[in-house]
């Protein structure tokens, strides 16, 4: 029987250093700002040893989240408009909802989780949340999950 893959959401502030150069690695070459992994590791002071070591382990978190359900936790003002426009968002992104859950507004704010749909996005995850961070009237929003 094998073990199944965890996972883990970690703040890049407490990742070693040769995790963290593996993963400026890895975005010099997907951006072609270098031709070679050589090149690549040689600007950000890496060994090759170390890149090879993390680079299958180690990706950004919108990279990770692609083709999967996400959930997110979303505190909204109490008033109109305010999830329309969070659900136009999502569309103009390609994003598909697949549920939307709202409480009952109290002291002016509502608690709602959204689960979406990531395999069309036309944005990385991080641009879509940076996206919906904007929208005047959501105070708060976290991602609670994925599938």
């Amino acid at each position: 029987m094998s073990e199944k893959t965890k996972f883990y959401l970690v703040r890049e502030e407490i990742l070693p250093e040769a995790i963290k150069k593996t993963i400026r690695v890895k975005e010099i070459l997907a951006r072609g700002e270098a031709k070679t992994i050589n090149e690549a590791v040689g600007r950000m002071n890496l060994s090759r040893s170390a890149y090879y070591k993390y680079k299958d382990y180690v990706l950004p978190f919108y990279e990770a989240s692609k083709d999967r359900i996400i959930t997110l936790y979303l505190l909204l003002e109490h008033k109109a408009g305010i999830l329309s426009k969070v659900l136009d968002t999502v569309a103009q992104d390609s994003g598909s909802i697949m549920t939307i859950n709202q409480g009952i507004p109290l002291q002016g704010v509502a608690n709602t989780t959204i689960s979406i749909e990531t395999n069309n996005l036309t944005v990385d995850l991080e641009a879509l949340l940076d996206k919906l961070r904007m929208i005047d009237g959501v105070k708060r929003l976290e991602v609670l999950g994925q599938v």
